[in-house]
């Protein structure tokens, strides 16, 4: 699994090349039935000379011109054309407005519409309005309007002033045309309306997983009406130490999509519904949720045309349409962007009353616009693809794909790295996020011929930014490409990783692997083999065993092999390395014998990411055991598989699931499990003689606490048979409390006041842990 390509998979990330292009939609001539195309406008494909393009019959059309004073981005030139809607009573003024900022702005005179395109020879602004007292989409009219690129153009960057549209509620898009070489990287069609990257808020759909049997549009939209949202008086951020954070990897959607949630259909699966559910979250212990991506995303884009996967959703959402938007169908009740926008901000506002902090998992690294196979052109790619894209020029321009999702957005190129930068400062001010996980962050490491960059800009630029320097920032140091960077990530002593080696090797020593104990006191300790350069701590590992990707930790210890065929890829997809072991049965079984060392080896599992040195990272579900019944790559699952079953943690909450939040709780009462320095000699005691034999499966050490006197002893056994264990004698005055044996029944498996130990002795069961506290 230490290889980039089999360690992780994005939902849109196949087994094979072939089958990983085809994530695409339909020919990307495809536009909205009531388009005019440019060419019917009087607009020349290159520069255009200001026309309006007259989607739908105005009522009238009147220029005026007066002389504009170009060269100026700040200033709006004075030059004007005005419409009048048929059926509305608002006139539309365009002036040549300004270069800054990019995207949409109220300005004093009016809405300014910005977009950076280097190699375009023609932008058309698309706005869609409805008509007075309809909410009809079908009567909504679209307005276009030619930039001239004498007058609405600054640089590289066309804009535009519009006067008299609404101040919120309105829909608006690009066409853009340009160079038709393929060979030269160029990707123009101007029969597509394109997104704004800019865009704020993203409207199409509404309601998640519903088709239409049509294709939808995804258009800008924004609000300059609504009040700010209020925080609150006595609203304060989080802002935990990292060497306190227990992470919860988890989807919004997933969280409480099922019936099992007991709410209202209105709130399943939405940010409203997931606030309902943070009283489990408190309960559980964990202080930070790492949310699966809640930018806007198409859920259908497995269904553009027929092919093996068009029976899925996508449930992970890994398949960027717009980096500044929520994800519009997290809304409650079908609510649309706006609704969105403001029902995610209260439910981080929620999190951060309860003191837990929200870090979002986002995809940098690629889009949803698929491969030259087979295109879904919604975009960036639309808009200027040779800035936006890493193309091979050694074969045709080709896209290349570090991503193994057909595509690669070129990070370091100025523009997309401003892009980046911008997107994560808006979710910082706008949303108050707390930190970032970036998906195959090694990818960000590449130059634009996909190279590997030493000192990368765009991993800088994040690491120094004055409005990120609060947040965590978490990278997922592997890509597609074979880019592993596990401890070795470019990190000027802030980035953070998922440490990857430590899932590994914690999965070999638990199952039985020989020769695994040395590297196991390595991770434990805090994996100062990859961390301990320079100023990094050992909380700049993140520690897992199970992420969203692979296994849950019930099917860890449940399954020797994937099974994936529900994906429609012949169980292609999927890593094949899982290091797992299924007890004896493969996949479901009454036994009795089985069902009990799965869940002592789920047990120890938890037990040794508790106390290892470093940031812990669980996954929803696994506190109560949630199986997706062997599927590793269940991205594409809209059902019990992916989503949490509330009846079944009802089910186990005074086993499974006391277990696990004790032992969470346990690690947040004792600082000696979350040191921010690297063990010494001093801090720990290896009681063990026997280093190289590669045949011993047992590893005891005590952590001392020079402070209180307040020792952990612990020991983990993976042999398949009892060890008599010699106890050390307790610090003075002190002596030895059984905290937990993962061998016994609940409640006896942890009792976190512990229970008296006599005796120098200890009988470890086989493939079981314990843990015991020295006390007064």
């Amino acid at each position: 699994m230490d290889s980039a390509a089999s360690t992780n998979r994005s939902p849109l990330r196949p087994a094979a090349a072939a089958t990983a292009t085809a994530t695409a939609r339909r020919s990307s001539s495809s536009a909205l039935p009531n388009r005019v195309a440019a060419s019917r406008l009087g607009v020349a494909p290159g520069c255009g000379g200001g026309h309006f393009g007259k989607a739908q019959r105005f009522g009238s059309v009147r220029t005026t011109t007066a002389r504009a004073q170009a060269g100026n981005a700040g200033r709006i030139a004075t030059e004007e054309k005005e419409s009048a809607m048929a059926g509305t009573e608002m006139p539309l003024k365009y002036s040549s407005g300004k270069a800054s900022p990019l995207g949409v702005s109220q300005v004093e005179s009016g809405i300014n519409f910005a977009i950076f395109s280097q190699h375009a020879s023609s932008v058309t602004l698309c706005i869609k309005l409805a008509e007075r007292g309809t909410k009809d989409e079908e009567s909504e009219k679209l307005v276009e309007f030619a930039l001239d690129c004498q007058k609405n153009k600054t640089g590289d960057i066309w804009h535009v002033l519009v006067e008299g549209l609404p101040t919120s509620g309105v829909l608006y898009g690009y066409r853009v045309n340009g160079p038709q070489g393929w060979e030269q990287g160029h990707r123009f069609d101007s029969n597509i309306i394109l997104l704004d990257p800019y865009a704020k808020l993203v409207s199409g759909r509404n309601y998640f997983g519903v088709d239409k049997g049509k294709p939808s549009q995804p258009f800008g939209t924004y609000d300059f009406d609504s009040s700010p949202f209020d925080w609150g008086a006595d609203y304060q951020l989080p802002n935990l130490p990292e060497t306190d954070l227990v992470i919860y990897e988890m989807n919004v959607r997933a969280f409480t999509a099922d019936e099992s949630s007991g709410l209202d259909p209105a709130v399943r699966g939405s940010y409203l519904g997931f606030i309902d559910k943070i009283p489990h979250l408190l309960e559980l212990g964990v202080n930070a949720v790492e949310l699966l991506p809640v930018f806007e995303f198409d859920e259908l884009e497995f269904k553009r045309y027929p092919n093996p996967r068009d029976h899925m959703v996508n449930t992970w959402g890994y398949s960027t349409i717009n980096f500044f938007a929520p994800m519009t169908r997290y809304a409650s009740a079908g609510g649309g962007p706006l609704a969105a926008s403001r029902e995610l901000k209260q439910m981080v506002k929620a999190l951060h009353k309860a003191g837990i902090e929200v870090i979002l998992d986002v995809v940098y690294n690629h889009t949803n616009e698929a491969d030259d196979a087979h295109p879904y052109v919604t975009s960036f790619r639309g808009i200027d693809n040779k800035v936006y894209y890493m193309l091979d020029p050694n074969n045709n321009s080709q896209l290349l794909n570090f991503s193994g999702c057909g595509n690669t957005l070129n990070c370091n190129h100025p523009v997309v790295m401003e892009l980046v930068l911008d997107s994560l400062r808006h979710w910082v001010k706008e949303y108050h996020i707390d930190g970032f996980r970036f998906d195959l962050a090694s990818v960000l490491c590449r130059g634009p011929d996909g190279s590997p960059l030493d000192a990368p800009p765009l991993i800088r630029e994040i690491a120094k930014d004055s409005v990120l320097s609060r947040c965590k920032i978490i990278a997922e140091p592997w890509d597609c490409g074979g880019l592993y960077l596990v401890g070795r990530f470019p990190n000027w002593d802030r980035w953070a990783e998922w440490n990857g080696k430590y899932r590994d090797d914690l999965r070999r020593f638990i199952k039985g692997d020989p020769g695994m104990k040395g590297v196991l006191a390595t991770r434990i300790s805090g994996s100062a083999d990859l961390y301990q350069v320079n100023q990094r701590k050992p909380h700049h590992g993140v520690n897992f065993i199970i992420a969203h990707d692979g296994f849950t930790l019930c099917d860890l210890v449940s399954y020797n092999l994937k099974h994936n065929d529900a994906n429609g890829e012949g169980g292609r997809d999927g890593c094949n390395d899982n290091f797992s072991w299924n007890c004896g049965v493969e996949g479901e079984t009454n036994d009795s014998n089985v069902l009990a060392l799965r869940s002592r080896q789920m047990k120890n599992f938890h037990v040794a990411l508790m106390i290892s040195q470093g940031t812990p990272m669980m996954l929803m579900g696994d506190e109560y055991g949630h199986t997706r019944y062997g599927n590793n790559n269940s991205y594409g699952h809209d059902t019990c598989i992916n989503n949490f079953q509330w009846e079944q943690l009802a089910e186990r909450r005074y086993g499974h699931f006391r277990f696990f939040s004790e032992m969470i709780k346990f690690r947040q009462n004792h600082p000696i499990l979350k040191r921010d320095r690297f063990l010494s000699k001093n801090d720990v005691t290896w009681h063990e003689d026997c280093w190289d034999n590669l045949e011993s499966k047992f590893l005891a050490f005590t952590i001392h606490d020079h402070n209180s006197g307040g020792d952990i002893y612990l020991a983990f056994n993976a042999h398949d048979y009892f060890v008599d264990a010699v106890i050390p004698p307790a610090p003075h005055h002190k002596s030895w409390n059984r905290v937990v044996d993962t061998n016994l029944e609940s409640p006896n498996d942890i009792t976190p006041e512990g229970v008296p130990l006599t005796g120098s002795g200890y009988r470890i069961a086989s493939y079981s842990s314990i843990l015991l506290k020295a006390k007064p």
